[in-house]
């Protein structure tokens, strides 16, 4: 059944990002989600949509987890420039691997990220835009179509509907409470909501 919510459109936005703006929204995000699981010892945040998946972790895992983190708010943030300039999937990786993961810009440190997990995400949104936007499509109102969406929100859609249709080694649970943990980073609580119900219709389906 479509989601039924309502917010901001490409006609009349409500959160008219520019590339600045976002990095550093990015940078802030990476650096709130360190802090959380180094205070927490969690493989991933509490979603009280979903309880608690986890115990106390290893230090390992808390580390994969939190360089996953940072890979997702980077490939969100990577397939947002990609769509507003149009970027070759080689040369935004090349600036990316090079110059935005684990870096400091502008007095902010990027969180070290899983680059393998980076790469995948975004290759694999770009690869399969045109199944992963049908996917979304379908999940929307009635009357509303990709279009209207801001471009920090198809980016998040994108990514998260990617993981649900292509990693199945990530539990549905933890792919949500990702990239709601993402949205937050761009988004007031009703668009976090949004992020939330939409990625579980879809899952729903996904993963039957």
């Amino acid at each position: 059944m479509p989601v039924q919510w309502r917010f901001g459109s490409n006609n009349s936005p409500h959160y008219p990002f520019v590339l600045s703006d976002l990095e550093g929204r990015a940078a802030s995000a990476a650096q709130g989600l360190s802090t959380s699981l180094d205070t927490n010892g969690l493989g991933f945040d509490h979603n009280p949509a979903y309880g608690n998946r986890m115990t106390k972790s290893n230090p390992r895992t808390a580390a994969r987890s939190k360089a996953r983190a940072a890979a997702r708010l980077a490939a969100v943030q990577a397939l947002y420039q990609h769509d507003m300039e149009q970027t070759p999937l080689a040369q935004l990786l090349h600036e990316f691997h090079n110059h935005r993961l684990g870096a400091e810009i502008e007095d902010a440190q990027y969180a070290e990220a899983d680059v393998d997990f980076f790469d995948d995400v975004v290759k694999g949104v770009l690869a399969r835009g045109g199944e992963i936007d049908a996917t979304i499509a379908g999940k929307l109102a009635t009357g509303w179509t990709l279009e209207r969406l801001d471009k920090p929100m198809k980016a998040i859609l994108r990514c998260g509907t990617y993981e649900l249709l292509a990693r199945a080694d990530v539990p549905t649970g933890a792919v949500i409470t990702e990239y709601v943990d993402v949205a937050h980073a761009f988004y007031d609580k009703r668009e976090s909501g949004f992020v939330n119900g939409l990625l579980d219709s879809i899952g729903k389906v996904a993963r039957a």
